[in-house]
């Protein structure tokens, strides 16, 4: 897996509307296949991703819903999406995805050619770091963490947010 950090500008030339920039991604995951094995390339507003480890999370438990076929997307981006936001309805998810405007992003490569993806995402985007950067009262507010709870762990933030991650396969 490779995360590519930087800000995306959408509503501009480049990509007038986020369909235009997740086309692109899509079109860089085809371009990088290697034979049947297509990269998954999904983008996060990194405002909402506490760490690479969130991301990391995600995919392994995605993926071992989707090996036990227990899938709750048919795509396996979507399906890692979900997991990472914690949430069942995609609508809901996609809250964590980017927006109009400029974004601080992080886009999650994983599988096929990974190196070549991460090369063309890395070309969409303005080079920035951004992961670790994430909003806390955002992330509070999303992952639905009050301070009686923040309070009652040594976790921190993250641990909590990895909590809801791994929670969402006890909600079926």
């Amino acid at each position: 897996m490779r995360l590519v950090e930087g800000v995306v500008t959408v509503g501009g030339e480049d990509f007038p509307d986020v369909e235009a920039f997740v086309e692109r991604l899509e079109g860089v995951a085809r371009e990088a296949s290697t034979g049947a094995k297509s990269p998954t390339v999904q983008a996060f507003d990194a405002r909402y991703v506490v760490s690479r480890r969130h991301l990391e999370r995600a995919v392994e438990l995605a993926d071992r819903a989707r090996d036990r076929g227990e899938a709750i997307a048919r795509d396996r981006g979507v399906e890692i999406l979900l997991y990472a936001a914690g949430r069942r309805q995609i609508n809901r998810a996609m809250e964590m995805g980017v927006e109009e405007g400029e974004t601080p992003a992080v886009v999650l490569v994983d599988g096929g050619e990974e190196s070549a993806a991460a090369r063309a995402v890395a070309d969409l985007l303005e080079p920035a770091e951004t992961l670790g950067a994430y909003d806390a009262a955002r992330v509070r507010s999303f992952f639905d963490v009050g301070q009686a709870e923040l309070d009652a762990t040594d976790g921190g933030l993250e641990g909590l947010v990895l909590e809801r991650v791994a929670l969402l396969v006890v909600e079926r």
